[in-house]
């Protein structure tokens, strides 16, 4: 396909697969796009072992890995200890998780019991992200991306030094200038349709807005937020967008890990049942709507933690939430959500993963042909 970001990346369709599921990366790089792990949550072992699965999967086709290193926490060397990142979470916000799952049936006995969980907020930090990074380059990623803020200057050079590509998400024009300013190749536009992370401005505004913003440096541009379909990537890169950069509609993919009840929750959703809502990590992410979401806006909830300790105390209580859901416990499936984009009201049926692949060329090359149909006319 003529696209620029192909010829960077040397990949068939530009169509790219943002997931944790190892599966979706390995048979959306095979069938001629571009998957990407988020490493997110990771060490650099359990991301080495990831990674050497792929490898063994991909057939040679290229892939990525995404971080997650908030531009607001790149010079803290050092970590805080478990004990002081436990100290840092208000008693309120115990007792009011501990509330909440008792009020669907659910006991928190034990809910606080190794609440901290490795080195949380590690990985957001220059030591632990280089070490991530160091496990990742190991392996033969061709692009790196940065998804909260620009990629801090240590992770530029040492995907320099090795010829990988670097991209970070934007969910804001100025974003995406300072993008282009530190030097990236590739940048994710996401409007706030997206699943996860996002800001407020819708896709259809926001990638024109920023194409104008960047014309001047030598960048590529992915459009992302609600594309589920093949017509709406169509659509992006008739605005100027290079190819499409996607993670919703994977999740009900039959490869997918997603929680079975969670699975069920979007195939049945409609576009309407997403919020944003910091009740997850601290910062706003587009979630389905639960009974957590909509217990985080009652009038006597506490104002959700900054990150990562909203995230220390969310995990907690989805650790519960999330194994109980698996038993069919009318409580737990009742609070369990996930991050997903307002695309879920047209994920509809779970299929495989190379299915989606094929049906986004397919609709791709329709909706083209309807656009050159309307043009010639």
């Amino acid at each position: 396909m003529n696209s620029k970001i192909c010829d960077l990346l040397g990949i068939e369709f530009p169509l790219f697969a943002f997931s944790h599921c190892r599966d979706v990366i390995a048979e959306v790089s095979n069938a001629g796009g571009f998957g990407v792990l988020g490493a997110a949550g990771h060490t650099p072992e359990t991301l080495d072992i990831e990674l050497t699965w792929i490898d063994e999967h991909v057939n040679g086709k290229p892939y990525g890995v995404d971080l997650l290193v908030p531009t607001s926490m790149d010079n803290k060397d050092q970590g805080l200890s478990k004990e002081e990142l436990e100290d840092r979470i208000p008693i309120e916000h115990k007792r009011y998780i501990e509330e909440l799952l008792a009020q669907h049936d659910i006991d928190t006995g034990d809910l606080w019991t190794g609440v901290i969980r490795g080195g949380v907020g590690d990985n957001m930090r220059q030591a632990g992200a280089t070490e991530i990074l160091e496990s990742a380059f190991a392996h033969p990623v061709k692009m790196v991306v940065n998804a909260l803020g620009v990629p801090p200057t240590y992770m530029m050079s040492m995907a320099r030094e090795r010829g990988i590509v670097v991209g970070a998400l934007a969910g804001a024009k100025e974003h995406a200038v300072k993008h282009a300013e530190a030097g990236v190749d590739v940048v994710i536009v996401a409007g706030t349709e997206a699943g996860g992370h996002c800001g407020e401005v819708s896709t259809l505004v926001l990638v024109p807005e920023v194409l104008d913003a960047i014309k001047e440096y030598d960048v590529c541009v992915l459009a992302a937020g609600g594309i589920v379909t093949g017509r709406q990537m169509a659509a992006c890169m008739a605005m100027g967008a290079h190819g499409a950069w996607t993670g919703s509609v994977w999740l009900t993919t039959a490869e997918a890990e997603t929680l079975p009840v969670v699975k069920e929750k979007m195939l049945v959703a409609n576009s309407r049942q997403t919020v944003r809502s910091k009740s997850r990590t601290g910062k706003y992410t587009r979630q389905l709507r639960s009974a957590w979401t909509d217990a985080w806006t009652a009038e006597e909830c506490p104002e959700p933690l900054p990150m990562p300790l909203q995230g220390v105390v969310a995990a907690a209580a989805f650790r519960k939430i999330d194994k109980l859901a698996q038993t069919d416990h009318p409580g737990a499936r009742r609070l369990a959500n996930y991050f997903v984009g307002q695309g879920v009201g047209l994920m509809n049926e779970s299929v495989a993963v190379r299915t989606v692949v094929y049906n986004f060329m397919e609709d791709f090359a329709e909706a083209t042909e309807r656009l050159a149909q309307a043009v010639a006319d």
